[in-house]
């Protein structure tokens, strides 16, 4: 009897045992949902279907060569060479212009419907002619003025339904994504009020509409309305991504609406709905921040454009700055808040390269010009940009013009969905080109030792947020703990220190904004938020060449705000730098034997910004 109880007993525990494996398997992996990986891609290449693009000269690389060049292919350039980016993207998307899409080709080309108009055939005389000056002139005329002289819908219509073809083709879930989008081009007065629309959906959707263009209208709210009706309409969901605040005159982030009113909170719900994400770096220069509103950041000028606006049609004046870039922006944020209750720049941020080229490379080293009239030669540093716009007050040299940058997304799967969810939870970081891997994130239960967990990622979903998310209402005595992760990019450079940035609005409504060094290489010293020394240089320019004998390939850190105050608004983010690195300049001069201007830019320190993590009381 006692054998046969035992023998129960054993079989029971046994069961219970089973019971307890089904409840909580045994492998800590089973029923993760979060984002495990980080995909590098660009949300803002244009082809040769954009009208500015085919007249710089890209005049054979539409969709299709774009999508196979960003997947690792070598096809041939502009001028007849080979070229191929050092490693695919995982994701991309065609953004050519709206305004005028695909026409310009279309004439070149000899369309006899565009040709039979009044502006076609004057256009395609001087292209016959080979005078693309006098062309660009009259379209920048016409984009400036809303006023266009060819509208045709069903030609519009027509090319848009191309490009989703080729993104459908190309589109390979898992492996490579084929983003749907394009460029919606506001100039009003040569300020840049640009965005990229980017949907989440396929071709069934997508198909249903054609894109909404400045020809349309230049207010960004009836662009809002555009994106509202095609959700309604076919179910589907899209975002805009604003870019290039720097050459807006100071108008992207004005406090006030487009129209010149007040901001109101609808309006700012609205903004926020639809326009989450802000693209902090591109081919036009970084819009992080600038030494006239960073004035104590030691590493506030990279990559800076002084120019008042894309049209260089107005002078820059230290009075626009607090509204061209992203980081007072940021802090404007929190003072509107105060005001409205919903803060109207609360966005996440990427980077993007604006190549003009259909290539959608971000390497220093394979420098294959934004436009293609800048393909590899001695003397391209000297092309004036901007040859054609009427009115210009000021010069700009191809030197100056910037490699950035690329998008890089936490996400669950490499699949349009997952991407599209992931931008517009804000999950996501900008890099100036190389693909470092960062993940950040915060929250008050977090702690510093959980930064060096092998479970970092698991216990940062699970006691705090990541990137991109927000914090409320801080326990008693506490301050928020954030988790900082940074490795460098595989094919590159070290990493020099990562920093936080941190924004906040005092009781009296003033916003102030410090930054600290949190994690620094070669084991230098951090009092009070600095790093003591420099990391130094291992940059020849000789050579056009550096060594990663300086510097770590990780940095990893835990940081509480030593300052923080639960009182008020605050955000942070992470900005990581890699050590010294020759830029595009330097490699042209040892490669083409150019001759740069002393002005020019020979060495920099690429970054990468993550996305904020806000805390309101």
């Amino acid at each position: 009897m006692i054998k046969i109880l035992s023998a129960i007993s054993a079989l029971l525990l046994t069961m219970t045992n089973f019971v307890q494996a089904e409840e909580k398997p045994y492998s800590p992996y089973v029923g993760r949902d979060f984002p495990q990986n980080v995909y590098f891609g660009d949300t803002h290449l244009h082809t040769n279907i954009s009208l500015d693009a085919y007249g710089d000269g890209n005049r054979n690389i539409g969709p299709d060569g774009a999508y196979r060049y960003a997947k690792g292919e070598e096809i041939e350039g502009h001028d007849g060479v080979p070229v191929r980016i050092s490693r695919p993207l995982d994701f991309l998307m065609v953004a050519d212009h709206a305004e005028y899409l695909g026409i310009v080709p279309a004439i070149a080309n000899g369309d006899e419907t565009l040709r039979a108009t009044e502006a076609g055939a004057n256009w395609g005389k001087l292209m016959d002619e080979d005078k693309w000056g006098e062309v660009f002139g009259e379209f920048i005329i016409d984009v400036t003025s809303n006023k266009p002289r060819i509208e045709s819908p069903e030609f519009t219509r027509s090319v848009w339904h191309d490009i989703i073809d080729a993104a459908e083709t190309h589109n390979d879930p898992g492996k490579f994504t084929a983003i749907i989008g394009y460029e919606y081009s506001p100039f009003p007065d040569g300020d840049n009020l640009h965005r990229v629309v980017v949907f989440r959906d396929g071709a069934e959707k997508t198909r249903q509409v054609v894109p909404f263009s400045s020809f349309d209208s230049t207010n960004p709210e009836d662009l809002w309305d555009y994106l509202e009706a095609y959700e309604e309409k076919t179910g589907g969901q899209v975002l805009a991504i604003p870019h290039n605040a720097n050459l807006s005159n100071g108008r992207l982030f004005s406090l006030k609406t487009y129209e010149g009113d007040p901001m109101t909170r609808e309006y700012a719900e609205r903004r926020m709905r639809w326009e989450p994400l802000y693209e902090a770096t591109q081919m036009k220069g970084d819009s992080e921040t600038h030494p006239v509103v960073s004035p104590d950041d030691a590493f506030a000028d990279f990559e800076s454009w002084d120019r008042a606006n894309l049209g260089m049609l107005k002078e820059s004046t230290p009075e626009l700055k607090p509204f061209e870039y992203a980081r007072p922006a940021l802090k404007n944020g929190l003072a509107m808040e105060q005001e409205l209750g919903v803060n109207p720049f609360k966005f996440g941020m990427i980077g993007s390269t604006d190549s003009h080229t259909s290539f959608s490379n971000a390497e220093e080293d394979n420098y294959l010009g934004k436009y293609a009239v800048a393909t590899p030669s001695k003397d391209r540093w000297k092309k004036l940009m901007g040859e054609g716009i009427p009115g210009r007050v000021t010069d700009m040299y191809e030197w100056e013009t910037s490699m950035s940058g690329l998008a890089a997304v936490w996400a669950t799967e490499n699949t349009r969905a997952a991407l599209w969810d992931a931008m517009k939870r804000k999950e996501v970081y900008a890099t100036t080109g190389p693909r470092m891997r960062v993940r950040m994130f915060g929250g008050f239960e977090l702690t510093k030792i959980d930064a060096f967990s092998k479970d970092m990622a698991a216990i940062g979903y699970d006691k705090g947020v990541p990137m991109g998310g927000s914090l409320f209402d801080a326990p008693e005595g506490t301050k928020p703990t954030f988790l900082i992760a940074a490795l460098r990019d595989p094919d590159g450079a070290n990493l020099d220190r990562v920093q936080i940035v941190k924004g906040w609005l005092d009781t009296d409504g003033g916003v102030h904004e410090r930054v600290y060094d949190v994690a620094v290489s070669d084991g230098r010293d951090i009092i009070d938020g600095k790093v003591t020394t420099d990391v130094g240089s291992t940059v020849n320019l000789e050579t056009a060449s550096y060594t990663n004998t300086i510097g770590d390939a990780a940095l990893i850190t835990g940081w509480t705000d030593p300052e923080f105050d639960p009182k008020i608004d605050t955000f942070y983010y992470a900005r990581v730098l890699e050590i010294p690195t020759p830029r595009w300049t330097a490699y042209d001069v040892v490669r083409l034997g150019s001759v740069m201007p002393k002005e020019a830019r020979m060495v920099l320190q690429e970054r990468a910004y993550t996305s904020p993590i806000w805390y309101a009381p």
